[in-house]
């Protein structure tokens, strides 16, 4: 059998709860990858663009928060999108607001999914934890390949 290589999980979420919860319902959903915590949009751009230079850097999927301090994470979507050495991360946004002007324009800025983070503390936790489950079957562009 293959071996799949696991995606970093950079998490960009400047609420220590719901950063708390997020991490409790993916590991509860099974999943075992590696969740890098980043507090802000200036520090996932710090983050992302080095390690990402890197020639072999590891797949890394990013769930990033909408709402942050800094550089909110619509400019850390688009930057990311926009660059062609970052466009290919998979980015799910990870938010409460679920207005549909909001969700299409970040499907516009290239974003791969968009889960809206429920209010309720039970339903936030099993929304994640079904998460958790689709990320467990997510494959991300490897590293290292041809690219072309």
């Amino acid at each position: 059998m293959g071996e799949m290589t696991t995606a970093d999980i950079v998490l960009v979420e400047d609420d220590p709860g719901h950063a708390l919860l997020i991490e409790k319902n993916l590991r509860r959903a099974g999943l075992a990858n590696k969740i890098i915590l980043l507090r802000d949009g200036r520090e996932a751009m710090d983050f992302l663009f080095p390690a990402v230079v890197a020639v072999d850097a590891s797949p890394v999927l990013v769930l990033l928060d909408l709402n942050l301090p800094v550089l909110d994470g619509y400019e850390v979507l688009k930057r990311l999108k926009h660059d062609v050495r970052t466009s290919r991360i998979p980015v799910v946004i990870l938010t409460t607001t679920d207005n549909p002007q909001e969700v299409a324009r970040c499907y516009g800025l290239g974003c791969n999914v968009y889960v809206t983070k429920p209010v309720d503390y039970a339903q936030f936790s099993e929304t994640i934890n079904k998460l958790g489950m689709f990320l467990s079957i997510f494959r991300v562009p490897g590293a290292g390949g041809h690219h072309g």
